[in-house]
């Protein structure tokens, strides 16, 4: 067999596997930003915020470099990463602030480098994938508790210690869920943690810059306390790239000294910093696109509970169709017919047989957007009963 053949008999597996999620109806492809923006994450309309790139030119202009170059423990720590965490300890309420490139990394990082052989990480499970996947690759036992179930949650700690665990518990759970839209119990959950001398770690994505005071996220009132880390990313409302874990200093530390995502890593750039310290700047200053974004939240869910179906009360708004042909065709004609920028989320994003519209609202839209969007969803979904 020549090199060619035999290496297309290396294909092989992929190729059957790639087949298989096509007769699912599962087969994922990419496709480019068209028409109005109800998919994206972008909440507060900063991803073009002409304030952050002005921040980001003048950061250019004075000699900001565009790349760390290196890891943040050898040439790659820069002043604008050191402001940034400075700035999003005080914002948030922390003893300190640490930048990762992404939330991905960031979860990973965190569930892979604190929870400690013979430790429990109790993982809702709705969470998002990245806590699901550093918890595998990291050293303690998991498991998984009903969604939004501060007891099953409890039980979980309880059933571990009865069989001689005597490692710390580890909470995770995210405030906002990223395909639900619904909340975490956040109140009962650290009643849960201080019950059992656990720690809390919340994954704030999609609450961050939305929510609490002066969009400082749902678990605002949480921080700064010893059993509390928070993770808050920057690519979402904050409109920029990267994220922040907020902890007591010692868990930073421990981090750096610790945290091989964090310690191997080339570092964020930091223009990525500077844009995401000025769009902390405009959250707190410009609070009018909250309010904005609650309007376009208020009337989402009218419209859908005009349709029967549920709100969710968020800027996450799911329609759950169930089939996942019917669920992406649903998307394709909102997108190729109406113009609109609505994505179709199958299996394993979610659980079998919820397939969903995930309807995104964001300051990229206004209210006749939203209004267009339900009439044209009205009527597709009609046309594909």
């Amino acid at each position: 067999m020549n090199g060619r053949a035999n290496g297309r008999a290396l294909l092989d597996r992929y190729e059957a596997s790639l087949r298989g999620l096509a007769r699912k109806d599962r087969l994922r492809s990419l496709s480019a930003r068209c028409g109005a923006d109800f998919a994206s994450n972008d909440y507060l309309g900063l991803a073009r915020s002409k304030r952050m790139a002005d921040a980001v030119a003048a950061a250019l202009a004075a000699g900001t470099p565009i790349g760390a170059t290196g890891s943040r423990l050898l040439r790659g720590n820069d002043p604008e990463h050191e402001a940034l965490e400075a700035k999003a300890a005080g914002f948030f309420g922390a003893e300190r602030a640490l930048f990762f490139g992404g939330g991905y990394v960031a979860n990973f990082a965190v569930l892979t480098t604190l929870p400690q052989k013979g430790d429990l990480v109790v993982l809702d499970e709705l969470i998002h994938a990245s806590a699901h996947e550093g918890a595998r690759a990291g050293r303690a036992e998991f498991t998984q508790a009903a969604h939004n179930d501060a007891n099953a949650v409890d039980d979980a700690i309880a059933t571990w210690r009865a069989r001689g665990g005597v490692g710390r518990a580890w909470i995770v759970a995210e405030s906002l869920y990223s395909m639900d839209g619904d909340r975490a119990p956040l109140g009962e959950l650290i009643e849960v943690a201080d019950r059992h001398d656990a720690f809390l770690f919340v994954d704030e994505a999609h609450a961050t810059g939305v929510y609490g005071p002066d969009g400082r996220g749902l678990a605002h009132d949480l921080e700064g306390r010893d059993n509390v880390v928070v993770l808050h990313t920057c690519g979402k409302a904050l409109g920029a790239s990267g994220a922040l874990v907020t902890a007591p200093a010692v868990i930073c530390d421990y981090l750096v000294n610790r945290c091989r995502p964090f310690i191997y890593a080339t570092a964020p750039s930091p223009l990525m910093a500077v844009a995401a310290a000025t769009a902390l700047d405009i959250v707190v200053q410009e609070p009018d696109r909250r309010e904005r974004l609650a309007r376009l939240v208020a009337l989402a869910g009218k419209r859908a509970e005009d349709l029967g179906l549920p709100a969710s009360g968020s800027q996450i708004l799911p329609i759950i169709v169930g089939d996942n042909a019917r669920a992406m065709s649903l998307a394709q004609a909102l997108q190729q017919s109406r113009g609109f920028d609505v994505r179709g989320i199958r299996p394993p994003t979610v659980p079998e047989r919820t397939a969903r519209l995930r309807i995104s609202l964001t300051l990229n839209v206004g209210e006749a957007d939203v209004s267009a969007l339900f009439d044209a969803l009205a009527a597709e979904w009609e046309r594909a009963r």
